[in-house]
């Protein structure tokens, strides 16, 4: 083609070199005439000044003055012009001198159509086809494209349904138009309409022919993709049980816009009398204002994205149900996931960013804005609620906001739920005076936050503090995710495990809940969780079921579930509360307990973050087994203030129990086998204590009768009474 428009010329072929570029040019246009025809040279000349513009359009100009291949192609009298398309001739039957029209004739797109594909052609043949067709659908690709050959094979089969359609299919292979139209990945298909400077952009799956076809048809006529309306029990259907669902709460009696435009037409109307009535009853008649209807063109602009981001989107006029969800003005949307609701507070008429929000919430997590009835719903129904009270126009509360949103994710891990709401009425409720403010609720009973906001750190370490998650003679709720956390951090962990449809399940959570005070006592955590999954994954395959997790270390409790009591006894009993070469760690409650029904106990006194501890603690451990062949249970304590009960006051400390009477140990704790040499002493000391008690008790009474012998000894005498002289 450089060639070509360099020299002006158009080039001669022969037979061989015909064949050539019919195999492997694209568009071809062969001039065929006669050499001795003195009106050669002349139709020659005005093909040549369209040459180097043809070529522009990826078309090929030469001309050849074979007479046998003439009369092949249709011309048994040349001059003449064949157009081959792929290897596929058609001749040209226009004006023969006249440049302009065969121009046009080339570069038609009727003309460059190859049937049973999509055409290929360059950007100068998009820009004509661009100016002549009101729809045109662009592939783009690129030869480096791995997968661009995949896709193309997909979408030539919609070709023909498209071209039905008045859609007219072509590709491009170009990198630099693609990047101008905002296209940084190939393959891509782009849709443009007659007049539009921008085009949009398919965001499908671009393997799915009829999901691109019918986006096609979409584009083509938008009114054809309307919102579903619907209302009832139906909609309440959808708001429980759809994961991602987007609510258009619109009524024309209670849009603020359409009651000032009605009033406004009012006033208009004591001055101006119209003259027809019939009009009149035609807009009375008429349920939606002009403002309503426009929020409901631009949305349905959004309504197949959301469903590609996997959001359902219907409009309903159902008042009650508005109302159930706390929507008193009008318009407003509205964002439910499996029955919990936000509410949407930016502008609607901006449909992209309508559409970013819904994004948000279906994949971001965000914080739900909620309305006093939904609130009042979600305290009656949610076990853990986290509710976030702020005002509008509040920068300290938009930023508190962001921060919040950082420990959204870890609070569902919790099993709590973390909202927000703008109602300063309700917050008066809960002795709320100043914005922003945080309110815990635990089945109901609100819990005001009284620390820092702004360090969301300490607000996620309140919100999951044992006491302050603690339900009074109930035992909590988890999910899988919180279990799983559970098992890694709790010692001693109680997992009660049910089904929704057991119909005995009510009558032992009722008995189970309470030893829950009893069992937390214990430093043991009782937790419940309805999940046959769960259940299974720790290979219980019967529900209910009972299991005891000792530092991971499952126990299946076979007996009786609705015996409470048993229960505690066996989650508490030595067997159980036992682990192998491991010293147990202990509470004040279970030490009690153990000092009540065991004999022998020792107990290592130690302080957390000790290096020294955690060094004498390594070495206790290796006699952890001899002591239990002593019949002595070895247990340890993190207490000081016990620990001074018994008369520690330095840690850490052994101390050797024998039927309550401590003593504690005073050589070096570093060498187990002093300490197992003095346990084994204490152990069997009971020939010589009884000795000793004896001899005590020998001693007391000789001190006794002493005691008394000189008191007998040292007895004054009484004197004797003289009488007096008279008197004798």
């Amino acid at each position: 083609m450089t060639d070509q428009k360099d020299d002006e010329s158009i080039e001669e072929i022969d037979r061989d070199m015909l064949f050539k570029y019919i195999e492997t040019k694209e568009f071809l246009a062969v001039i065929f005439y006669k050499e001795e025809d003195p009106d050669s040279p002349r139709i020659l000349r005005h093909v040549e000044l369209i040459d180097d513009e043809a070529a522009e359009y990826g078309i090929k100009i030469v001309k050849m003055r074979d007479r046998l291949m003439a009369k092949k192609y249709g011309f048994r009298d040349p001059p003449g012009i064949t157009y081959f398309r792929k290897g596929k001739p058609i001749k040209y039957d226009g004006d023969i001198d006249d440049e302009e029209e065969i121009l046009d004739w080339l570069t038609d797109p009727e003309n460059m159509e190859l049937t049973d594909h999509i055409e290929r052609v360059n950007r100068k043949m998009f820009e004509k086809i661009r100016q002549r067709s009101d729809y045109v659908a662009v592939f783009l690709y690129s030869n480096d494209c791995k997968q661009c050959p995949k896709v193309l094979a997909e979408v030539e089969h919609i070709d023909d349904e498209a071209d039905a359609a008045g859609i007219n299919f072509v590709k491009i292979d170009d990198k630099q138009m693609a990047r101008q139209f905002g296209v940084f990945a190939l393959p891509a298909i782009l849709f443009f309409k007659l007049g539009s400077k921008e085009p949009v952009i398919y965001a499908g799956d671009l393997y799915d022919e009829q999901q691109i076809l019918q986006w096609l048809l979409t584009q083509q006529d938008p009114s054809g993709d309307v919102i579903e309306a619907t209302e009832g029990n139906e909609l309440l259907r959808l708001i429980e049980e759809e994961d991602a669902l987007a609510v258009y709460f619109w009524n024309k009696t209670l849009c603020d816009l359409c009651s000032a435009q009605e009033q406004q037409h009012g006033r208009k109307a004591h001055k101006v009398r119209t003259t027809s009535d019939e009009e009149e009853d035609a807009k009375d008649d008429n349920d939606e204002c002009e403002q309503c209807a426009h929020i409901l063109e631009e949305l349905e602009n959004i309504d197949d994205d959301c469903e590609r981001h996997g959001i359902l989107f219907v409009k309903t006029q159902d008042l009650k149900i508005a109302e159930q969800y706390g929507a008193t003005d009008f318009p407003v949307l509205m964002y439910f996931e499996s029955g919990v609701g936000g509410v949407f507070e930016g502008d609607l008429e901006e449909e992209e960013e309508v559409l970013q929000w819904l994004i948000q919430q279906r994949t971001e997590d965000r914080i739900e804005l909620i309305t006093r009835v939904m609130l009042e719903n979600l305290v009656q129904d949610t076990q853990y609620l986290a509710v976030y009270f702020y005002k509008q126009n509040c920068h300290i509360c938009e930023q508190i906001l962001e921060d919040l949103e950082k420990i959204d994710d870890e609070c569902d891990v919790y099993g709590i739920h973390l909202v927000r709401i703008q109602d300063p009425q309700l917050a008066k409720r809960y002795s709320i005076k100043t914005f922003p403010a945080l309110v815990y609720f635990r089945n109901g009973n609100p819990l005001l936050f009284e620390g820092d906001l702004q360090n969301e750190d300490s607000v996620l370490e309140w919100l999951i503090d044992d006491d302050n998650r603690e339900l009074a003679d109930e035992i909590e709720s988890v999910n899988e995710r919180m279990l799983t956390r559970l098992l890694n951090e709790s010692p001693f962990l109680a997992v009660f495990f049910y089904d929704e449809d057991c119909p005995e399940c009510d009558e032992i959570l009722e008995n189970l809940e309470e030893i829950d005070g009893e069992a937390d006592m214990f430093g043991i955590d009782f937790v419940k969780i309805c999940s046959a999954e769960a259940a299974a994954e720790q290979g219980l395959h019967t529900l209910p079921a009972l299991m005891y997790f000792r530092k991971k270390t499952p126990m299946v409790y076979e007996g009786d579930l609705t015996q409470s009591d048993k229960v505690l006894d066996w989650l508490t009993s030595q067997d159980v509360f036992e682990i192998k070469n491991e010293i147990e760690e202990v509470n004040k409650k279970m030490l009690e307990k153990l000092l009540e029904e065991n004999e022998f106990v020792t107990v290592f006194f130690y302080e957390i973050n000790s290096e020294e501890s955690k060094a004498i603690m390594e070495k206790l451990e290796n006699i952890d087994s001899e002591t239990d062949n002593f019949d002595i249970t070895f247990v340890k304590m993190a207490d000081p203030r016990y620990a001074r009960k018994w008369g520690v006051t330095n840690l850490p400390a052994i101390v050797y129990f024998r039927r309550r009477f401590p003593s504690i140990y005073r050589g070096d704790m570093h060498s187990e086998a002093d300490v197992l040499e003095w346990l084994r002493k204490n152990r069997f000391r009971q020939p010589e204590l009884n000795i000793f008690m004896y001899a005590l008790f020998a001693i007391s009474i000789a001190f006794v009768i002493y005691t008394a012998f000189l008191l007998q000894c040292f007895k004054t005498q009484p004197q004797a009474v003289v009488p007096h002289p008279k008197q004798s």
